[in-house]
C-alpha cells in the first residue's frame, strides 16, 4: 500500500472521495462499520433453517479495470449526481475522477512508476469507488434471489449474507451454485465464499443463529494476536492507558450481543495488561469508569433527546506540535503560561482581539498541545528510505 498524501493529485482525490462518499453510502449493500452491521442484524429475525455465508474478494482494488471503472461510475454521477443550478458540477467531479485514477504514480528508489491498471489502495477515494464499482453489479443479481438471498450486505470487499433454503435440496443447490456464480460475473473480479453455515466470523465479529431467529454477535479476535499493548515503560502520555481502556470496553460491550460474553473478554482484556506489566490498583478503577461510562453511551443510543456535548469552534484554537518526552513540562504547566503570557496577559490586549498584518482578527483563545511520539525501534530498523544504500534501482532495469 503506498500513500499518496505528498502527492499532487491528494487534495483532488480527498475532493472525490467527499463527493462519492454520499453515493457510497445509497447503495443498498452499504453498511458503515461493525457497529451498524450489529445494530442491523439485531432488528432481524430469520428462520431457523437459514444459514449465515461471508465472500471475499480476491485482491479487490488491484482487480479493478480502471478505464471500466471510470466509464461505469462516471455515468452514475451523470444520473444520481447531476445539479442543474451547477451544470458544471457533474463534469468537473468525473474530470477529477480521471485525473486521480490514472495518475496514480509512485517513487522507488530513482526510478517513477505509474500504474496503468487496477486501483492504488493509498489513493483517497478508493474506498467509495471500490463500493459503487461492485454494487453496480449488486443492483442486478441480488434482487433475482430475494426469495432466497434474505440479508445481504458488504463492506468493501467482504460480504455478509443469510441464506434461506429451498425445501428441495436438488433445487437449493442450484440457486446457491447460481448466485456464487454470479458474484463471479463483474469485469474479473473473483470472490471466494464460504460454506453456509449457522455460525460464522466477519470482520471482528463472530455471528451466530440462535434457534429463535435471532442472530447474536460476539467479538472475534484473531488466536495470532500476541496482545503486545504499549507497556507502561514506554514513554508515552500517562493518559494513553485510559483511553485504551475506555475505548476498548466500549467497543467489547457495545459488539457483544451477552453481557456474559462482554464480561469474559474484557476479564481477557485486563489480564492482558496485567501481563504486559500495568498494576492491579490502577486498572481497577479505569474498567470501572469504562464499564459506567460504555453504559450510559449504550443506554443513550437511539434516544431523540440525547445530543453529544457542543463542540468547541476549531477556528479558535491554535495547535503546539509537540514530541512527547515523559520530562517535559506538564500540559496544565504549558496551558498556564500559554494564558499568563499570550492568550491573556495581565494589564494587555487579549489575543483573540489583536489584529494580524492583514487589519483581521486573531480570534485564538484556545492552545491545544498535539502530542507526536518519538522515532522507535521499528523507525530505527525499517528504513523506508533506500538512497545511497546500494545500486540505484534504475541500475536492475532491464531493456
Amino acid at each position: 500500500v503506498t500513500s499518496d498524501v505528498t502527492s499532487y493529485p491528494h487534495g483532488l482525490g480527498k475532493w472525490v472521495d467527499q463527493e462519492l462518499q454520499p453515493l457510497a453510502r445509497k447503495q443498498t449493500s452499504f453498511f458503515k462499520d461493525s457497529f451498524d452491521l450489529k445494530s442491523i442484524l439485531s432488528e432481524l429475525t430469520v428462520h431457523p433453517s437459514a444459514r449465515l455465508f461471508t465472500a471475499d474478494a480476491t485482491s479487490m482494488y488491484t482487480n479493478i479495470k480502471t478505464d471500466v471503472a471510470l466509464t461505469l461510475i462516471s455515468e452514475l454521477i451523470r444520473q444520481e449526481l447531476h445539479k442543474p443550478q451547477q451544470p458544471s458540477y457533474t463534469e468537473a467531479l468525473i474530470s477529477a475522477l480521471h485525473i486521480v485514477f490514472t495518475n496514480s504514480i509512485v517513487k522507488f528508489g530513482d526510478t517513477y512508476w505509474r500504474q496503468i491498471s487496477g486501483t492504488g489502495m493509498g489513493i483517497a477515494p478508493a474506498p467509495p469507488w471500490a463500493t459503487i464499482f461492485y454494487a453496480l453489479h449488486e443492483q442486478h443479481f441480488v434482487p433475482k434471489l430475494s426469495d432466497h438471498l434474505i440479508f445481504y450486505k458488504r463492506f468493501i470487499d467482504d460480504i455478509i449474507g443469510v441464506w434461506l433454503p429451498h425445501p428441495n435440496t436438488a433445487t437449493d443447490t442450484s440457486l446457491w451454485s447460481a448466485f456464487c456464480n454470479d458474484l463471479q460475473q463483474w469485469h474479473g473480479l473473483e470472490w471466494t465464499v464460504s460454506p453456509l453455515s449457522t455460525r460464522c466470523n466477519f470482520m471482528d465479529l463472530t455471528l451466530t443463529i440462535t434457534p429463535t431467529g435471532k442472530i447474536d454477535t460476539n467479538l472475534f479476535e484473531k488466536s495470532q494476536n500476541l496482545y503486545l499493548y504499549i507497556p507502561p515503560g514506554s514513554a508515552h502520555p500517562k493518559g494513553m492507558i485510559k483511553g485504551l481502556i475506555f475505548g476498548n470496553t466500549l467497543r467489547i460491550m457495545r459488539l457483544c450481543s451477552h453481557k456474559g460474553d462482554a464480561t469474559t473478554h474484557l476479564t481477557n482484556f485486563k489480564t492482558r495488561l496485567l501481563a504486559r506489566g500495568y498494576p492491579l490498583s490502577l486498572l481497577e478503577p479505569l474498567f470501572l469508569q469504562a464499564i459506567q461510562h460504555a453504559d450510559t453511551f449504550i443506554m443513550n443510543q437511539g434516544r431523540d433527546h440525547y445530543t453529544p456535548p457542543p463542540t468547541h469552534d476549531t477556528s479558535t484554537k491554535i495547535f503546539l506540535h509537540l514530541e512527547f518526552h515523559p520530562e517535559d513540562p506538564k500540559p496544565q504547566a504549558i496551558h498556564r503560561l500559554w494564558h499568563e503570557y499570550v492568550s491573556e496577559p495581565e494589564g494587555e490586549r487579549p489575543l483573540r482581539d489583536m489584529c494580524n498584518s492583514f487589519k483581521e482578527r486573531v480570534n485564538l483563545d484556545r492552545l491545544t498541545i498535539a502530542y507526536s511520539r518519538p522515532p522507535n525501534l521499528r523507525n530505527r530498523f525499517s528504513v523506508r528510505d533506500i538512497s545511497g544504500r546500494g545500486r540505484d534501482v534504475s541500475s536492475y532495469l532491464v531493456e
